[in-house]
């Protein structure tokens, strides 16, 4: 790929149903990919497991969005246990930095007091919100994160979430296999919605951090403008 390639080059890749990888950390190349089979998470049969919702309401760690989205990708980017390699480089670090400032790219984190201990992150067009990639350094830290991503979806409009492939982790949420004909098709018409990563919960303000449009008191989200964690389990069982 060249080396002009851009955000708005990347986010053509996102309407046409393909994205960018890396075959390694260290490669400096980015290769375009159009899975055969697709998987996806239903916004309106996403499943939380009996035991993460009693989590997730308990709240163990402070959520929120687009307060650290760079170092999101770069804890996503790391190699641990069991994942000795990644596919995230220096040129997709960058590039997905660039489309967030620009208001396309988004992330989710948790919070142990200030250490950031989960969080993912992902592209968002039109309905469609396209995961990319999440991380943990806590117990359940992403899988809390997504529980607040599918909400914030579902309160925004979204009508799609992308997984990409399909990973046996993602089962216990509900992720279905469709073939690429499929996924073309619902996300023609998801580029239709006129989605909001914040209707409903918040706004990004001048510090980075978020600002809600509805009060604490209703239970719903907190002050910061994210779910509290009984808002979330909330607002994703109403629809699903």
């Amino acid at each position: 790929m060249s080396s002009r390639f851009g955000t708005q080059d990347l986010l053509a890749c996102y309407q046409r149903g393909v994205f960018p990888m890396a075959d390694a950390r260290d490669d400096p190349n980015l290769f375009l990919v159009d899975p055969d089979m697709r998987g996806i998470l239903p916004l309106d049969a996403f499943h939380i497991p009996r035991r993460l919702k009693r989590t997730v309401i308990r709240e163990p760690y402070r959520v929120t969005a687009d307060t650290a989205f760079t170092r999101v990708m770069e804890y996503c980017a790391e190699e641990t246990s069991g994942r000795e390699s990644t596919w995230i480089n220096s040129a997709i670090l960058n590039l997905y930095s660039a489309l967030h400032r620009e208001g396309h790219a988004h992330s989710v984190e948790c919070w142990n007091g200030d250490q950031l201990v989960g969080g993912l992150y992902g592209v968002a067009l039109g309905g469609a919100f396209f995961g990319e990639s999440m991380f943990s350094r806590a117990t359940d830290a992403s899988k809390i994160a997504l529980v607040h991503l599918a909400a914030r979806l579902i309160e925004g409009g979204f009508t799609l979430l992308d997984a990409q492939f399909h990973n046996p982790h993602l089962e216990q949420f509900g992720l279905i296999e469709i073939t690429r004909a499929q996924f073309k098709e619902r996300l023609r018409k998801a580029l239709t919605v006129e989605a909001n990563f914040y209707s409903g919960v918040g706004s990004v303000s001048s510090d980075g951090g978020t600002s809600s449009s509805i009060g604490s008191s209703s239970g719903v989200v907190t002050g910061a403008g994210s779910f509290t964690g009984s808002g979330a389990v909330q607002r994703i069982t109403q629809i699903s």
